[in-house]
């Protein structure tokens, strides 16, 4: 007999979401997981993330836009939500695809937050970004400095962080922001830099490079993030923000030399113009999650990426 779920899990198809159920399905825990499996890649890959999950007697799932479900129905008895539902990419958010941003990241989390006004739950955990800084001086980026975001990406993600904050201020729905940093690893969606690279390097392609190459990132692997929400969800202080860091800051150009190495192969590289709406430097002070969550990143970035190139190498070969 199914275990009714205490785990709700929105986007529970994609890169991180998926992962994150089968941690907790791993653990023994009941996981209700929803996506509305919007077309920003391809469905094929989302099925495959959630294939191993669909076999869990623990695990339901729901296909569903979470601002027309009936929410009543999908949050009973559910005691945490991790809410990863989202419209993704600082580059398709300009124009007139923002009403898709404005529909699946603002209004969504609105919608969902609304319907926890009079619930008894535990703990609502939102994914927000290292996008809601935009281009800052300070570094490492701490939770408490003035932010502004440079994509109408981070201007939504902000403004989601900002409506969980309100709904814990004036009706206690007890929430908890996590900033993540540029979250790599197996899974990862396509449109993501690693997964590009990966794929040109196999196919023996030029990878591009926005820009000088000089930008930089601090690349968190996804094994470590799924820890953090976890652990955000029972030690996470209602209210508050975190960011979600590797520990890995390094430069593209250095981060190709080190992929280079990685995989054996010289690397072929072709600079185009920089894109609107991206941030020059991302690093994240983790030392707030690391005092209320525990939070220590277990994976280095050598480790992440050869985990991700095996990954990239067996989706290939099953591909063929």
């Amino acid at each position: 007999m199914r275990e009714s779920a205490k785990y709700l899990v929105t986007g529970a198809a994609g890169f991180l979401g998926s992962t994150i159920c089968d941690r907790l399905l791993s653990e023994g825990k009941a996981v209700k997981g929803v996506d509305c499996f919007s077309d920003y890649y391809p469905l094929e890959r989302k099925r495959k993330n959630i294939s191993e999950a669909l076999k869990n007697e623990n695990f339901e799932f729901i296909e569903a836009d979470l601002v027309e479900a009936d929410l009543e129905k999908i949050l009973e008895g559910i005691e945490y939500i991790i809410h990863l539902a989202a419209q993704p990419g600082v580059r398709r958010s300009w124009g007139e695809e923002f009403e898709v941003y404005i529909h699946q990241n603002i209004r969504l989390t609105q919608k969902l937050l609304e319907a926890l006004r009079n619930k008894n739950i535990k703990k609502f955990v939102y994914a927000s970004s290292s996008s809601v800084y935009g281009e800052t001086p300070e570094l490492p980026m701490k939770e408490d400095q003035f932010i502004q975001p440079v994509s109408p990406y981070g201007v939504t993600k902000l403004a989601a962080e900002n409506l969980a904050f309100l709904y814990y201020k004036a009706f206690k729905v007890p929430t908890v922001s996590l900033r993540l940093f540029t979250v790599y690893g197996p899974r990862q969606r396509p449109d993501m830099a690693f997964n590009k690279f990966m794929k040109h390097i196999l196919s023996d392609k030029e990878i591009e490079i926005y820009g000088d190459g000089e930008q930089t990132r601090d690349f968190t692997y996804v094994e470590d993030v799924v820890t953090a929400f976890l652990n955000a969800a029972h030690e996470g202080k209602p209210g508050e923000i975190y960011n979600i860091g590797g520990g890995n800051r390094i430069s593209l150009n250095e981060l190709l030399n080190k992929l280079g190495d990685i995989v054996g192969k010289d690397i072929k590289i072709k600079h185009i113009p920089a894109q609107k709406g991206e941030m020059t430097h991302t690093y994240a002070d983790f030392n707030r999650a690391a005092r209320d969550l525990n939070y220590k990143p277990a994976f280095n970035l050598d480790q992440g990426l050869k985990n991700e190139w095996e990954w990239i190498k067996k989706e290939s070969e099953e591909i063929k």
